[in-house]
This record gives C-alpha cells, sequence and structure tokens, in this order.
C-alpha cells in the first residue's frame, strides 16, 4: 500500500495536483518568452528554477535543467535526477517540513497561482508516432468499414499497429483548431471533391513520453522498455475521418491527422502512476517472445470526453472509459517500434491510438459513439451531434484514484474554428451531416 503523505498547502480532496502526482509542466508569467519549469501542486505552480536559485534544489554537475522552455534537458538528464527531484519535491512541500511552511517570503517567490501563469508546450516534440492499440476500438471501425465477422485484420493481434505521425502539429491544450480542409470522395461520386471536413472528430487517447534515447539500429529490449519511459499526458488526436476514408489506402493517414494533436500541459510521471499499476488483458495468441510480458503492464486511469456546443453554458460528458482496457501496452508499443532498429529521441510522443471500452458510452471517439452518424448523439440543450461543429469544445480529462489516493491529468481542451475559405472553393454551404 503506498504511504500517505501530507502536504503544507491546502488542496481539494478530488484535486488531479496532489502531492503524490507533482507532474512537471513549462510555464511563463507576464512576459512570454520566459518560459521555465513548475510542478503542479493543488492551485499552485511550484517554479524549479526558483528553487534552484534559492539552493532549494541542487542537482549534480549544477546544471540548470528548470530554467529552459522545454523539460527535454531535465528529462535527458537520466532517471536518477527524476527520482531525486521527485524526492525532494515531496520532502520540501511535506507538512511535517518548515523550509516552506514556515517562511511566507520564501513560499512567494517560489510559488505562483495556477491562474495567473500560462502553460506552453512542455516538450520539444522531436518524433511523434501513433498507435492503433485498443481491440475494442480497432473492432468497432473494422466491423463499420469492413466484414464484422472479420473485424481485425491479421496482424493486429500479433503486433501494435501504429505509423509515423507528424511532430510539427503536436500542440498544447487551449489552442484553437481550425476546421481542415481537403479530398472528399461523396459517396455517389466518380471523382473527390474539395470540401471542409464534413467528419470532423476527436479520439480519445493518451501518450508517454520518450525519457532515454537510443542509437540508430539499437533495438530496446521489452524487460528495458520502461526504463525509457518518463511520463504520461493526454492526447486528443484529432481526425478528419472523411478525408482519411479516401486518402488512407495505401499509405495509411495523412493530411486527416496531421493538423492537429493536442496534449495537456503536464506530464504525469511514471513513478507518480506506480500505485495504478493493473494487468492488461490476456493476449491471445500469445505474442512472439520479443514481445511478451509476464508482469502488471497497464494503469487504472479513468478517462472522460465533455462536448460544449457554443449554444450552452455547461458540457455534457459523452464518454467515460479507461487506459487499462488497452490491448498492447506502452513497453510493447515501444519495443517493437524499435525492433527493426529504428532510434527514438529524448520527447519523443508515443501516442496510445483511441482508447474505447466494451460499452457503447466507452467509446472514445464520435466516429464510434454515434455509429458513423446512424445513431446521433443528443446534447443536454436538445441539440445533436454526428460529428463535431464550429464552435464546439472538447474536453478530456483522466485521472487515477485509489486507497484515498488521487492523481490526475488536469485536461485537454480545444475549441473548433471555422475553415479557411479558398479562392478555388465552392461558395455553397457545407453541412456536417450525414455525408
Amino acid at each position: 500500500m503506498t504511504q500517505h503523505l501530507t502536504s503544507f498547502l491546502e488542496i481539494d480532496s478530488q484535486s488531479d495536483f496532489t502531492i503524490h502526482n507533482l507532474p512537471y509542466g513549462i510555464f511563463s508569467e507576464s512576459n512570454p518568452t520566459h518560459k521555465r519549469v513548475g510542478v503542479a501542486i493543488g492551485d499552485w505552480v511550484l517554479d524549479l528554477a526558483a528553487l534552484t536559485a534559492h539552493g532549494l534544489l541542487k542537482i549534480e554537475g549544477n546544471q540548470d535543467y528548470f530554467n529552459q522552455p522545454t523539460l527535454n534537458a531535465f528529462i535527458e538528464s537520466g532517471k536518477h535526477n527524476w527520482q531525486y527531484v521527485r524526492q525532494t519535491l515531496q520532502n520540501l512541500l511535506s507538512a511535517n517540513n518548515p523550509t516552506l511552511r514556515d517562511n511566507a517570503e520564501l513560499r512567494t517567490l517560489v510559488l505562483r497561482p495556477q491562474n495567473a501563469v500560462t502553460l506552453h508546450l512542455p516538450i520539444h516534440v522531436p518524433g511523434y508516432t501513433d498507435f492503433y492499440s485498443s481491440k475494442e476500438h480497432a473492432t468497432n471501425v473494422g466491423t463499420m468499414f469492413r466484414d464484422p465477422k472479420n473485424a481485425l485484420l491479421p496482424n493486429w493481434s500479433e503486433l501494435p499497429v501504429g505509423y509515423n505521425g507528424r511532430a510539427s502539429s503536436v500542440i498544447v491544450s487551449g489552442t484553437d483548431i481550425v476546421r481542415p480542409s481537403g479530398q472528399i470522395k461523396l459517396p455517389n461520386s466518380e471523382r473527390p471533391v474539395f470540401s471542409a471536413t464534413r467528419k470532423l472528430d476527436f479520439e480519445l487517447e493518451t501518450a508517454f513520453i520518450v525519457g532515454k534515447p537510443t542509437s540508430l539500429g539499437q533495438p530496446i529490449a521489452i524487460e528495458d522498455a520502461w526504463d525509457h519511459i518518463f511520463g504520461m499526458v493526454l492526447l486528443n488526436d484529432w481526425s478528419a475521418r472523411d478525408i482519411q476514408q479516401w486518402e488512407y489506402v495505401p499509405l495509411g493517414p495523412f493530411n486527416a491527422k496531421t493538423f492537429a494533436s493536442a496534449i495537456s500541459p503536464w506530464v504525469v510521471t511514471m513513478d507518480a502512476l506506480e500505485p495504478f499499476k493493473v494487468r492488461g488483458p490476456v493476449q491471445q495468441p500469445q505474442p512472439l517472445s520479443y514481445l511478451q510480458e509476464n508482469i502488471a503492464n497497464s494503469y487504472d486511469i479513468q478517462l472522460s470526453v465533455e462536448i460544449q456546443s457554443p449554444k450552452s453554458q455547461t458540457a455534457d460528458v459523452i464518454c467515460q472509459t479507461n487506459f487499462k482496457y488497452m490491448y498492447w501496452s506502452m513497453a510493447q508499443q515501444l519495443t517493437h517500434h524499435t525492433i527493426a532498429g529504428c532510434n527514438v529521441q529524448v520527447g519523443d510522443l508515443m501516442g496510445s491510438g483511441t482508447i474505447s471500452g466494451p460499452t457503447e458510452d466507452s467509446y472514445g471517439s464520435l466516429l464510434e459513439l454515434t455509429w458513423n452518424t446512424t445513431k446521433p448523439l443528443t446534447l443536454a440543450n436538445g441539440e445533436q451531434r454526428g460529428f463535431l461543429e464550429d464552435g464546439d469544445r472538447v474536453i478530456m480529462k483522466g485521472h487515477c484514484e485509489k486507497d484515498g489516493i488521487r492523481i490526475g491529468f488536469g485536461q485537454v481542451e480545444n475549441t473548433i474554428l471555422a475553415a479557411h475559405r479558398f479562392d478555388f472553393q465552392e461558395t455553397e454551404e457545407v453541412s456536417y451531416e450525414t455525408v
């Protein structure tokens, strides 16, 4: 059982950011160019650069890891430092430690209200990969678009399917999403048309961040994979379903996925998630030996999606699911990613793929929740949704809770803006109804 810790700060019992969590992020104050590393604790941000300047956080070599615009330098410093900083911060924030507790002047120098700072993309992302590791999601999509009796392709149960995405369009929560445009093949048309997507969708995902690099040609063994993972974020891997349906054969997603992949601003470490480990689903057939794990290799992370219409003052919860349903583990994903010799870099982002559960209200995309618009969702204000409309705000949340201990990811939220107009584009209005 995990030891219960108490902070001298007043922290709501339902806060995502308890002393058991201490996720890392990048923040700025009045000067947006002065970005630095902070840790979320309750309603506060603990300024690690300020802690270091006041001699309260000393790392071997005296390198400045925290007066930085990304977490990459700190992450690359290694697991020993990750654990040392976490232990030091838990000690400083403890109710039993007078260093900050009894020094009001020092607290004003190192603690900032979360509502008074701006949060930024926490990492520089050299590469981005998205997997397809929820059996429920893959089965639903295969049932809709292929043969229900053979929903999964033969390779799906043998390896973690994935594709290399676009790192340049990874964005932080709060960034608006411009509705993408591209080629769409309408059902009864011989040729495609150019149009704003009529099937804009979210994908409820998490992502892990690579914390230890490898050299080209050097695969990561399954027993070593967890040592290469620094932490996790929430991920909304935005998708234009109609653009994707036309373009994805034979090489997979392209413009339908490159326009935006949004992550939460706080990175939750694997040490914080340790108490919430569980075993993943039984894998049949048993994977090839290089993918075999016989340990608790998943996490009990409760996830949800909300939609807020521009015509409503409140958001509707439309999906509740759990990360523990994922068929392929993060270690299996990373090992398979490198088995041919692909090198990974610190800050690489690895998306889980859409996370769907076994019930209709646990599906992680509108494609599934509305069964491709054949079963529209009805919001609390009476509006219906097949896919997303301009002005809609999508909010994803995630947290773990066990034995009175709670940690969370905060949220990733984005609002949809209207598509760009092009000189060559037809002038008629686009309908987002069933196509």
